[in-house]
């Protein structure tokens, strides 16, 4: 059974920064893509952020220049550093794997920007 931790979010001002963190605990193949999404109220889940074991990254536009995604293979982690945050980054974020035909969510942290 894969687990996911995440940690990290909270309540920033606009224009501030955060950095979330994922821990990946259990049966985890080498190859595999991680990634951040996020749900804010009344929407769907939208993806954030992805980045493979082999470091291929791709990003939604409207993050694309604030945020950065990385991870540490050795530590099955992965971060999401996201800097001039607006008030519509607002919302849960949850970090996920993949690999084969299998996804593992984590609990979700929730990230607050206000005016």
């Amino acid at each position: 059974q894969v687990q996911l931790v995440e940690s990290g979010g909270g309540l920033v001002q606009a224009g501030g920064s955060l950095r979330l963190s994922c821990a990946a605990s259990g049966s985890i193949p080498s190859i595999n893509t991680m990634g951040w999404y996020r749900q804010a109220p009344g929407k769907q889940r939208e993806l954030v952020a992805g980045i493979t074991n082999g470091g291929r990254t791709n990003y939604a536009d409207s993050v694309k220049g604030r945020f950065t995604i990385s991870r540490d293979n050795a530590k099955n982690t992965v971060y999401l550093q996201m800097n001039s945050l607006k008030p519509e980054d607002t919302a849960v974020y949850y970090c996920n794997i993949q690999y084969t035909f299998l996804s593992y969510w984590g609990q979700g942290t929730q990230v607050t920007v206000s005016l």
